[in-house]
């Protein structure tokens, strides 16, 4: 492991209590872009063997919020780096920097479910930027990373690819109909429907029945199946908002797979919303309409200000 990733992995096992942002960067604490290339911005530092993993996938021309988490290559979860993201068409110039924040995703206790906790590989830490992707099509994405001692080292992420998430319902428009499972609809027991240990209580109602009637926030995750590492954490960030705001929405979580069977593929409902990821959270107003969606992890105070825009 590099001197890098070992300095940085004194902060991974620091400060899991924490739920507000915990570290923020500036651009100037980065190399200006002026016209390089990726590779010429890349050449400034060292690399490093960090893995940066955006939980995102649906981009659209302009700014996006970019999240992604950050680990050692043994899996640690990596907090209150210095980061800063730069994005080039392939071959192009450069965008950026565009500085990350990053918080914790660990809940209070009582809402920290099994599932997460005995995941050694649970997101625990979220970074995320505000990066303009102007154009459709692939961007080639760069994290740079300030050390103490102020020189930098780097690594690739996947190429982010703007414009192919175009069926999933936008702020604005309305929510697609579907119905939801109750702990009715399986008798009280909630394992049919929920992977999460234990089950969350956000199997109340269908949501049919309250789609343009109350505001709605609808989870689609699943906590033990999770081809993402931030299922877990973001299904407790919710029960954890839930019982804080229990009066202010109707808290739906829905699975992604069909009889929670991966090999029989994804549900209806996770069609119909046009989902290609998995977790997403949609919160809709009483109106029926999407007042926000986030993708992949998000934090509780992301999901408090949603919840805020329409309560």
């Amino acid at each position: 492991m590099t001197p890098l990733a070992l300095a940085l992995l004194a902060f991974a096992c620091g400060d899991d209590d924490a739920t507000s942002t915990e570290a923020t960067t500036a651009p100037a604490d980065f190399p200006a872009a002026d016209g390089m290339t990726l590779d010429q911005i890349a050449g400034e530092a060292t690399e490093t063997d960090l893995v940066a993993a955006p939980t995102v996938q649906v981009l659209e021309p302009g700014e996006n919020r970019y999240a992604f988490g950050l680990f050692a290559v043994t899996g640690e979860t990596v907090t209150d780096a210095e980061v800063a993201l730069y994005a080039a068409r392939p071959n192009g110039k450069a965008t950026g920097p565009f500085p990350a924040s990053s918080t914790s995703l660990v809940t209070e206790p009582a809402f920290a479910s099994a599932t997460t906790t005995n995941d050694p590989d649970a997101a625990t830490y979220l970074y995320d930027a505000e990066v303009d992707l102007p154009a459709k099509g692939e961007w080639r994405m760069l994290a740079m990373v300030r050390q103490d001692d102020g020189a930098y080292a780097y690594t690739v992420m996947p190429s982010a690819v703007v414009g192919k998430g175009a069926g999933v319902p936008d702020v604005g428009e309305p929510a697609p109909e579907i119905h939801t499972p109750t702990a009715e609809d399986v008798g009280g027991d909630l394992s049919q429907i929920d992977t999460r240990q234990p089950p969350d209580t956000m199997h109340d109602v269908d949501y049919a029945e309250v789609l343009g009637e109350e505001p709605i926030v609808l989870s689609f995750a699943t906590p033990a199946l999770c081809t993402s590492r931030v299922c877990g954490p973001v299904v407790d960030i919710a029960e954890q908002v839930k019982n804080e705001r229990p009066g202010d929405a109707a808290f739906i979580h829905m699975e992604i797979y069909t009889d929670n069977d991966v090999n029989k593929g994804v549900n209806e409902q996770v069609r119909t919303f046009g989902l290609p990821s998995e977790p997403w959270l949609f919160v809709i107003d009483s109106d029926g309409k999407v007042s926000s969606r986030l993708e992949g992890a998000f934090t509780k105070a992301e999901l408090d200000a949603a919840l805020d825009r329409v309560s």
